[in-house]
């Protein structure tokens, strides 16, 4: 029995390193967004950090249109990158977990 308790905190232990270096690989998966007409694109990674914005001169006349634009392409942006990241990490834990009667949180 305690030889399985060990085995069952390598396990663990082994599972918290590759989600670390799932979270570290994420921050090259890069997401792009951009507003239907192309007006408005940017680029986040799967741990929604910012790495770019590209804006058409023609939304820098209307700053109510711009700001619209952005909480539009961001969300869906942001939404995007939330998904891929909770994705990566959800499969990562699922494969490393021990299997534990009544601990099945990853199915």
């Amino acid at each position: 029995m305690f030889g399985d308790i060990m085995g069952m905190m390598g396990k663990i232990k082994e599972t918290q390193q590759k989600i670390e270096e799932t979270k570290t690989r994420l921050n090259t998966v890069l997401i792009d967004e951009q507003s239907n007409d192309g007006l408005l694109k940017v680029t986040l990674t799967a741990n929604r950090v910012v790495k770019s914005i590209e804006i058409d001169d023609s939304l820098l006349q209307d700053k109510e249109q711009l700001e619209d634009y952005l909480l539009m392409v961001f969300n869906k942006a942001i939404e995007k990158a939330t998904s891929v990241n909770e994705a990566e990490l959800a499969a990562v834990a699922k494969d490393g977990m021990p299997n534990i009667p009544g601990m099945d949180l990853f199915k």
